[in-house]
């Protein structure tokens, strides 16, 4: 356990024993008492804290670790290893004000590990703790373990609030311009209807899911906050005044990555923040995803009709304002430049994009004077920031949308480098996106900078390596992290005599002008091993293309199977689908999320299979330009970042004590004969310790473990 010596560890727990009586006397069937004295005993810390400087609490807190986990085996929750350090880990990183990096392992508990300590420096600081998450799903769990939680412990009221993306939540005013009274069957207008009767608030209410493009329709985008009529009804406006309260009027704060990311860049930029001023503690759960999720966040995308809507936004802000006639002229030159700049977008995907997610070069755009907008532009924006009105946060929305326009002009004039810039079919729509080429310096500055201490975790932060700074290297370097780095807390899990991994030598490497090739032989040998297990697999893909190629093939009824065939859509319930996957004891084709936050314990997932190394793409703007920034990409960037996805991959595989399973990976690229570098890495970093690439052996192995069962 980093930062605590084991000698002031057993004296904090002598004192438990001398000072704890009182709470061992009391009968398990009086939780109100248990609580009454936790409480109790939580109010005199917290009255020490407001006496003494912040080193005078450590005993205190310290103790207050060992005592919630004493109670542990009394109040029906299990003790598991690692947990306990883990949390004393994250106290002596607040207590010290240090930021830190742990990698918890699948099995230890790692939400219950940070929300203990939380719990308790929320107490004594009075100040909310901020848990940042990379998925709305884990965002709801771990919303329902800190009422666990915080209920079994005696923390008898605990004031948190979840928060999400804008694209989360359904809007009334929007579905109110598209509802059409004379024609209420039309699909967007029977969507819009049960918006605005409160039969649907966000995107999860609708069962069986929805389509992107139809969501983009009804959700939540630019909002108008205090003009809206319907404010007072919207999840969204509750949310957002909520997660920006006072610090004394809420305790935890849990948001997605992408809201934390925002927050911090409209800070930075001087503009008002979405989250309170005033945590204690930021934890980052599944901070392996923080770099994509701050590249995310950093990227603007501008299509042709929300350009234009900032600009007529700005206007009408502005006019309403100053009555200045001379601004429709200034904004019909910025239209008419704008319009010329997708028309030469069109041409250039017409002509270079095969799919609609590619992302393609912008060719150098000519015969716009780009001075002159850019020099409007500037002056709509600084008459912006000084206005003053009751409507604050909304020129603050149309402020930060109107710098991005700015940039995004730079960047196509030439005059700003600091950002990568591509063109895609986002949504069948034509769209230019900007994002910025480093983020590790805004990650140091803004999030590493001491004010407040960081916790990173996740099961899958280290790579190899004999330190633990070798360890953690890829991550800090991508992030910028300065701060400590906390031992390695490994999973409990038996992968040695429960687990097998079979790695498919027979396929061949994956080309993209043989793409079909490779497609056929991993299909067969996926076959194969789907009914080996007889279904219960999961079938993780990182490419869509793949994933539709094999659907297409399974349902020709070119072969027979006799498991059932699920796949992941677009815009379905990722719970609606895994239950259907359960029941079936079938075969699931997924990708994207599925990949980590998927917990399916027992017989009814018995294997993972990898379908292809989930390599990041070489020409993907982003991966083109940290590798042209690395002496050795294929090492410092490939290798790296597909060892933090293939680790959440197999991840999936066992989830309890008692599970059994196999992990085959159809990619010969990591077979003993390709004698590939990365092999060692990969096999030395995943936790399977039986590795084979003989079918037999497997089978012999399903066999004996009783894995494979009569249907």
């Amino acid at each position: 356990m980093a930062g605590l010596s084991v000698a002031f560890t057993l004296d904090c727990y002598r004192n438990i024993e001398d000072n704890y009586n009182s709470l061992k006397s009391i009968r398990e069937d009086n939780p109100w008492r248990r609580g009454a004295i936790v409480i109790s005993w939580l109010n005199d810390l917290y009255k020490l804290q407001k006496r003494e400087p912040q080193k005078e609490i450590e005993p205190s807190l310290i103790n207050a670790i060992f005592r919630m986990y004493d109670r542990f085996p009394r109040i029906g929750l299990r003790e598991r290893t690692g947990q306990q350090d883990m949390s004393l880990d994250i106290a002596d990183a607040y207590l010290n004000g240090r930021n830190a990096m742990i990698e918890a392992g699948v099995g230890i508990g790692k939400s219950f590990g940070y929300l203990i300590p939380s719990l308790l420096i929320n107490q004594v600081s009075r100040q909310p703790i901020i848990i940042a998450t990379s998925s709305i799903q884990l965002s709801e769990q771990i919303h329902k373990d800190l009422r666990v939680i915080g209920s079994r412990l005696g923390f008898t009221t605990v004031r948190s609030v979840v928060g999400k993306g804008m694209g989360q939540y359904a809007c009334r005013h929007r579905a109110a311009g598209l509802f059409e009274p004379d024609d209420p069957s039309s699909p967007l207008s029977t969507l819009a209807q049960r918006i605005l009767n409160f039969e649907i608030d966000e995107r999860a209410d609708i069962k069986g899911g929805i389509s992107d493009a139809e969501w983009s329709n009804v959700c939540v985008n630019d909002c108008i906050f205090e003009r809206c009529h319907y404010k007072n009804a919207c999840l969204f406006y509750d949310m957002r005044t909520k997660i920006n309260a006072r610090a004394c009027d809420i305790d935890f704060i849990i948001v997605n990555q992408d809201l934390l990311i925002r927050d911090l860049i409209k800070k930075k930029e001087g503009t008002r923040g979405i989250i309170t001023e005033q945590p204690a503690l930021i934890v980052i759960d599944e901070a392996h995803n923080l770099e994509a999720k701050v590249r995310d966040a950093g990227t603007l995308e501008f299509t042709l009709r929300r350009t234009c809507r900032i600009l007529d936004d700005a206007l009408q802000i502005l006019f309403k304002q100053s009555r200045d006639k001379s601004l429709f002229s200034q904004s019909k030159f910025l239209k008419s430049c704008v319009e010329r700049i997708f028309k030469q977008i069109d041409a250039d995907l017409l002509h270079a994009a095969k799919q609609d997610n590619d992302r393609i070069k912008v060719s150098e755009i000519k015969g716009i004077p780009f001075s002159r907008a850019s020099r409007d532009l500037r002056d709509l924006s600084l008459s912006l920031s000084v206005l003053t009105s009751r409507h604050e946060r909304e020129i603050d929305e149309v402020f930060e949308a109107m710098n991005g326009l700015i940039r995004l002009f730079d960047v196509l004039a030439g005059v700003e480098d600091n950002y990568l810039i591509w063109a895609s079919n986002t949504q069948r729509e034509a769209t230019i996106s900007i994002c910025p080429k480093a983020i590790s310096q805004f990650l140091k500055y803004t999030l590493f900078n001491g004010k407040t201490p960081v916790i990173l975790t996740s099961a899958t932060m280290c790579q190899g390596g004999e330190t633990l700074e070798e360890q953690y290297a890829y991550l800090t370097k991508s992030l910028g992290y300065t701060g400590d780095y906390m031992d390695r807390q490994s999973s409990p899990f038996d992968y040695s005599s429960h687990a097998m991994m079979y790695i498919s030598g027979n396929i061949p490497y994956y080309r993209h002008d043989k793409r079909e090739l490779y497609l056929e032989a991993a299909y067969t040998e996926m076959i194969k091993l789907c009914n080996l297990t007889q279904g219960r697999t999961l079938v993780l893909f990182s490419a869509k293309e793949d994933m539709k190629y094999v659907h297409k093939r399974l349902i020709s009824g070119a072969d027979e199977y006799k498991w059932a065939l699920h796949v992941q859509k677009e815009g379905a319930s990722q719970d609606g689908v895994i239950a259907e996957f359960r029941g079936s004891k079938g075969v699931l084709l997924s990708t994207g999320v599925f990949w980590e936050g998927v917990n399916i314990e027992g017989s009814d997932l018995s294997q993972v299979i990898i379908f292809r190394l989930p390599f990041p793409v070489p020409a993907d703007p982003i991966y083109e330009y940290k590798a042209a920034q690395a002496k050795n990409p294929l090492k410092e960037v490939f290798v790296p970042d597909m060892l933090l996805r293939l680790r959440q991959g197999t991840g999936r595989l066992i989830r309890s004590e008692t599970d059994l399973g196999v992990l085959s990976i159809l990619d010969s690229r990591l077979s003993t004969a390709a004698r590939k570098d990365y092999r060692d890495k990969v096999l030395e970093t995943l936790p399977f310790k039986k590795v084979t690439e003989d079918f037999s052996v497997l089978e012999r192995f399903v066999k004996e473990k009783g894995i494979q069962r009569t249907v």
